[in-house]
């Protein structure tokens, strides 16, 4: 069997023909989008403001989300931070917040929003305090990351009775079509 001698192709048409087609045609009809979730009360990688947290008034900011691929059936939010007790030795991520069965039609979440106000459909699950809602960032020391997750589903999920961050991870496993990250810090 006869060997192919490539050495004389240059390198960088060699990288250039391992990217996929897809990372040319982004803006492209049929390219994929990728979801995008911000907030109105910080940018991403930013300060969120005290009225957020344990130290000011403990709401909710305000979330909004794009570009949630068309065969979603639901969307779910789990907000959580990985630096926990301390970012310079972090044993644990605590959970904050965690909704699911978001409606696809919804494309936000006001700020201080309650269970009242969730969009129809929505039902919320445990975070680490044991409890429902929105619990904000309460950092005992350093600058802490909290991670806004928000994913698309394929399913409605069915009624998970207030379940932990794990069970809903458990029951959304192989149902997620994208998902989108938005990142806040704080520092007490």
């Amino acid at each position: 069997m006869k060997t192919l001698n490539l050495s004389f192709i240059p390198m960088a048409f060699i990288m250039a023909c391992s990217y996929s087609a897809s990372a040319f045609s982004a803006g492209e009809p049929g390219a994929k989008v990728q979801m995008a979730l911000t907030s109105s009360a910080f940018p991403h990688q930013g300060a969120i403001p005290k009225q957020f947290t344990c130290d000011g008034s403990d709401v909710s900011p305000e979330l909004a989300w794009s570009d949630i691929p068309a065969d979603a059936k639901s969307l779910a939010l789990i907000v959580d931070d990985p630096d926990a007790p301390t970012p310079i030795t972090p044993v644990m991520t605590w959970v904050h917040w965690v909704l699911y069965n978001i409606p696809t039609s919804a494309t936000k979440l006001f700020p201080n929003i309650g269970p009242e106000n969730l969009p129809q459909g929505t039902l919320q699950g445990r975070n680490d305090w044991k409890k429902t809602g929105y619990k904000g960032p309460c950092p005992t020391f350093g600058t802490h990351r909290y991670f806004f997750k928000l994913y698309a589903l394929d399913t409605l999920l069915p009624d998970l009775d207030e379940p932990d961050k794990a069970a809903l991870m458990k029951a959304m496993d192989g149902h997620i079509l994208d998902h989108a990250e938005l990142v806040g810090t704080y520092k007490r």
